[in-house]
């Protein structure tokens, strides 16, 4: 059977992961000393010992995260078939399938992070989880809204973030219960991830990710932005630049890899979260979490 892996976004993290790793595989540890060095500052005393709210930072929270789902795929010698991350994790699935180097991806994580956090303090903005609404609808309320709101995070079935300015992504929180939504419920996010708000973040991973160095994958990646499998490095490039404003197609990833005869799937890193996702988009495959030894 061939073996899919997969890999979380930011807010899997939690406090103590990794430790495991790094106690018992000295390659893993030499990758989070690597990590530690590259970044500038001791991750791993925040991802062991740290407090929630440190891990909450960006720019710990998404190199964090990173690092966790790459040891962990480094400490199984994982060879997939095809790989695929939910936002911050197709950073994770690139380094794995070898389109992108350890230190190189790292270094984008990080730049990637700060060019977050510097959007979110610019132009203040949030994201709200529409249930149980069918995805036309919420596309249609979203373009009706007045300001900018739009559909972010497409999880599951049934599970639609929608991401922009705080006054508009409330108004469509309205209007999607008004419509019949179970929960149309604000996130506690620092900001409006997947949406046009991220434009200026954009535009400076645009200019490190140019510089960067890629290769031909392993193995396909299927992306956020077209949910459609990719091996070509300027393919890749152009979509994991555009992936910022644009939304995480998950619900149409799984959905096309299913179509494609991948019924494995493996998320590695910390949480369960696509775990559950994969399984609400369908019953027919198996799907595993790999977090620890």
């Amino acid at each position: 059977m061939k073996k899919v892996y997969v890999f979380p976004g930011q807010g899997a993290q939690a406090v103590g992961m990794g430790k495991d790793l790094y106690e018992q595989h000295d390659e893993v540890r030499a990758m989070f000393e690597r990590a530690n060095e590259v970044l500038g500052f001791r991750i791993t005393d925040l991802m062991f010992a740290g407090t929630p709210e440190d891990l909450k930072q960006t720019k710990v929270t998404q190199p964090a995260v990173f690092l966790h789902s790459v040891a962990m795929a480094k400490a199984l010698g994982a060879e997939p078939a095809a790989v695929a991350g939910h936002s911050l994790g197709e950073f994770s699935a690139l380094v794995v399938s070898g389109a992108l180097s350890f230190e190189e991806g790292l270094r984008l994580v990080a730049k990637r992070a700060q060019a977050m956090q510097a959007a979110c303090e610019a132009v203040p903005g949030t994201m709200a989880a529409v249930l149980n609404l069918a995805d036309e609808e919420v596309e249609r309320i979203c373009a009706e809204t007045e300001g900018v709101v739009v559909a972010a995070n497409y999880n599951c079935p049934g599970q639609l973030v929608i991401s922009g300015e705080v006054a508009a992504v409330e108004a469509a929180c309205v209007k999607c219960k008004e419509a019949g939504a179970r929960r149309a419920l604000v996130l506690p996010v620092g900001g409006a991830f997947h949406s046009p708000l991220m434009e200026p973040a954009r535009e400076e991973l645009a200019r490190a990710i140019a510089e960067a160095e890629f290769t031909t994958p392993r193995c396909p990646i299927y992306q956020n932005v077209d949910a459609e499998p990719h091996t070509n490095p300027e393919e890749i490039k152009q979509n994991l630049i555009a992936q910022l404003t644009a939304p995480v197609r998950w619900t149409q990833i799984v959905r096309r890899m299913v179509a494609d005869g991948y019924a494995d799937f493996t998320e590695l890193g910390p949480g369960t979260v696509l775990q559950g996702l994969i399984r609400k988009v369908s019953t027919e495959v198996a799907v595993e979490s790999r977090g620890t030894l």
